[in-house]
């Protein structure tokens, strides 16, 4: 596990220059190639430093099409799936959105990165505190973090625009879609060994769901696991 402070910490405008040309490749050949086209969306993943929020030991790989380990047995998602995600949120400057599962905070700073308000719950108190420090020092004001285990949400601050959520449930958490206001989506990993990435959306008189594409997440621990095992 790496402690607070071995991810990056600046670079040289050579290495600045560097990434920058990876960022806009990444977005070229695995982004807007694969139809993501919000650009809000696109202009967070130009900016977004990924570097930042992987380990030094792959930092060479922060902008390959994949996902990368980011300490704890935690992943970081590969970049086209969290823009994917990011757009089907439908969400812009002023929302306000819930995420369950930090991780390095990278889907968070690009949240931030659109000026939309970031409430995000991480389980695990290293990757939590880690990913805390390192939104603060990047700047992104405007995601606010909580350790803790994000079955419950966060109900003194919904609703919510909008709920992403970075790790698969089998079941989808009740008090999540009660967090979520009437015409705002849920985009969520359903699912054990075979998951979909679904997008749920509250109405007036219930929630609908669709299925986008399948997808394979670490599973969502905590107090789901508890639920499961009361069906």
């Amino acid at each position: 596990m790496l402690a607070c402070g071995d991810f990056g910490r600046g670079a040289s405008k050579e290495q600045a220059s560097h990434w920058a040309g990876q960022r806009d490749r990444m977005v070229r050949e695995q982004i807007e190639a694969r139809g993501v086209r919000d650009p809000e969306v696109l202009a967070a993943m130009r900016t977004v430093p990924r570097e930042e929020f992987v380990p030094p030991a792959v930092r060479d790989h922060a902008y390959t099409d994949g996902p990368l380990p980011i300490g704890d047995g935690q992943t970081i998602s590969q970049p086209y799936i969290v823009a994917l995600m990011t757009e089907l949120l439908e969400v812009g400057p002023g929302d306000k959105v819930l995420e369950i599962g930090t991780g390095s905070g990278y889907q968070a700073a690009v949240l931030g990165a659109m000026q939309v308000s970031v409430y995000t719950i991480e389980i695990r108190p290293a990757l939590c505190h880690e990913a805390a420090q390192r939104l603060r020092r990047l700047g992104y004001a405007t995601v606010h973090v909580r350790c803790g285990d994000g079955y419950g949400g966060w109900p003194t601050e919904a609703p919510f625009d909008g709920i992403i959520v970075t790790a698969a449930p089998e079941k989808i958490p009740d008090p999540l879609l009660d967090q979520l206001k009437v015409g705002g989506h849920m985009v969520i990993p359903v699912g054990s060994f075979y998951q979909e990435l679904k997008v749920i959306t509250r109405t007036q008189s219930g929630f609908t769901q669709k299925s986008v594409i399948p997808v394979r997440f670490v599973p969502m621990t905590g107090e789901i696991e508890r639920h499961l095992g009361r069906q």
